[in-house]
C-alpha cells in the first residue's frame, strides 16, 4: 500500500467528518464541551470501525441478503452507542441534555471518517481517481449525514430522559437505538434499489432527517433541570 494513497484516503475521510464536527460545535458555543473529550470521542468512533469489521466478517459467515445487511447495521449502531457509554457518557463533563447528542455525533463522525477512508481507498488503490472522488462526494452528502442522523437520534432520546430516573433513561436510549437502526436500514435498503430520481429522493430523506434533528437540537437546548432535582 503506497503511503500517498493511504494519506489521500484518510484525508478524504477526515476532512468531511471534521467539517461536520466543526459545524456541530458551533451549535454548542454557550457551554462548549472540553475539546479533549470531543477528540477522544472522535477517535473512539474511528476505533469502533476496527471492531466492526471482524464482527461483520463473522456475520457474513452466517447470514446473507437482507439479513446480512441488517446484521451489519445492528452491529454498527450498537457498537457506536457502546463506545459512547464506555468512553464519555459517564464523564462529569456530560452535565446537560445537549451533551448526549454532541458526543454521540462526535463518535458517529469518527466512525464515518475511517469508514469513508476505507471506501475511498479501494478505488484509489486500483488507480480509479474519479471513482474515489465521486465516492467521497456521495458519502459526504449521504452516509456521513446518515451516521449523524442515526447516532444523533440516540443522543436526542437520551437527552429527553437526561433528568429522569435510571429505568426511564434505559428505555429512552433503547428506543433511540431501535429508531437509529430503523433509519439506517431504511437508507441502506433504499439506496441499494435506487436509480436516477429515486436516488435523489433517498438523499432528500436523509437531509430532511438532519433538519428535523437540528430542530430537536434546539428543543433540547431549552430542557431545564426539574426544581425538585435542584434541591435534592
Amino acid at each position: 500500500m503506497h503511503p500517498t494513497m493511504i494519506f489521500l484516503a484518510l484525508t478524504g475521510g477526515l476532512v468531511p467528518a471534521l467539517f461536520w464536527l466543526w459545524f456541530l460545535l458551533r451549535e454548542d458555543r454557550v457551554h462548549p464541551e472540553p475539546r479533549s473529550l470531543i477528540a477522544t470521542s472522535f477517535i473512539a468512533g474511528m476505533a469502533v470501525v476496527l471492531l466492526v469489521l471482524p464482527l461483520q466478517q463473522f456475520a457474513m459467515e452466517r447470514f446473507s441478503g437482507d439479513d446480512l445487511m441488517l446484521s451489519w447495521i445492528i452491529i454498527e449502531e450498537i457498537l457506536k452507542y457502546s463506545a459512547a457509554l464506555i468512553v464519555v457518557l459517564w464523564s462529569k463533563a456530560v452535565d446537560e441534555p445537549i451533551d448526549a447528542i454532541i458526543y454521540m455525533i462526535a463518535i458517529a463522525l469518527g466512525f464515518s471518517a475511517l469508514e469513508n477512508a476505507l471506501f475511498i481507498f479501494s478505488p484509489l488503490a486500483s488507480g480509479n481517481v474519479v471513482e474515489s472522488i465521486l465516492t467521497g462526494h456521495f458519502r459526504f452528502i449521504g452516509a456521513t449525514l446518515l451516521h449523524i442522523l442515526s447516532s444523533g437520534t440516540v443522543g436526542a432520546m437520551m437527552a429527553f430522559a437526561f433528568y429522569k430516573g435510571t429505568y426511564a433513561r434505559v428505555i429512552y436510549a433503547t428506543i433511540g437505538l431501535c429508531i437509529a437502526i430503523a433509519l439506517h436500514a431504511l437508507f441502506n435498503f433504499s439506496i441499494m434499489n435506487a436509480h436516477g430520481e429515486t436516488l435523489l429522493s433517498v438523499f432528500m430523506f436523509v437531509w430532511f432527517g438532519i433538519i428535523m434533528l437540528f430542530l430537536v437540537f434546539e428543543k433540547v437546548k431549552r430542557i431545564q433541570r426539574p426544581r425538585n432535582s435542584l434541591t435534592s
